[in-house]
């Protein structure tokens, strides 16, 4: 008898809050996530996961080598960049990416062309932000790595998904795929 006193108290201070039943509607579905939708968050936090890996490894032997053993800016974060590559490799092929086609060569060789291309981005965007902007300090040399990786990690994501670690049944369409001649 109380709580029903009490849910009527509370419906007549605030009767925008009752329930859609009270109010002759039904209630509210709650919203399915597309499948689509749900797969790519999966394979964000995963890419994530293993990202973030990479960051802190990318990180310490940053860190270790350019004020812990004197090593040129540089030096540091294209050798950072390069360790942490090799251990983001095995973390997407066996945990982010392992649903995907199985290890080929081509599979590696794009896999450590991208990454190239990202180490390269982030020593340019390092080197700007370095000598450019003058972020040079211990402190300005660790945030001007975080801008460096954080911007190069979204063109790393786009290539992974969509070149190297292709859906089984994408890499044996391309597989079996005839060429075409002009």
């Amino acid at each position: 008898m109380t709580s029903t006193v009490h849910e009527a108290a509370r419906l007549a201070a605030a009767p925008h809050e009752a329930p859609a039943a009270a109010q002759g509607q039904r209630p509210a579905r709650p919203r399915r996530v597309p499948a689509r939708l749900r797969r790519l968050c999966v394979e964000l936090v995963k890419f994530g996961v293993v990202g973030g890996s990479g960051v802190a490894v990318n990180f310490l032997v940053f860190n270790l080598l350019l004020h812990g053993l004197g090593s040129a800016p540089m030096a540091a974060t294209v050798l950072a960049s390069v360790v942490a590559m090799g251990t983001n490799y095995l973390g997407f092929r066996f945990f982010a990416y392992r649903d995907r086609a199985r290890r080929t060569r081509r599979q590696i060789v794009l896999f450590f062309a991208f990454s190239s291309i990202g180490v390269a981005m982030e020593t340019l965007l390092f080197y700007a932000a370095y000598h450019g902007a003058g972020m040079n300090g211990p402190l300005g040399a660790n945030v001007a790595k975080a801008q460096s990786i954080l911007l190069a990690s979204a063109f790393r994501f786009l290539v992974y998904r969509t070149w190297v670690f292709q859906h089984r049944a994408s890499a044996q369409h391309a597989l079996q795929e005839p060429r075409r001649s002009a």
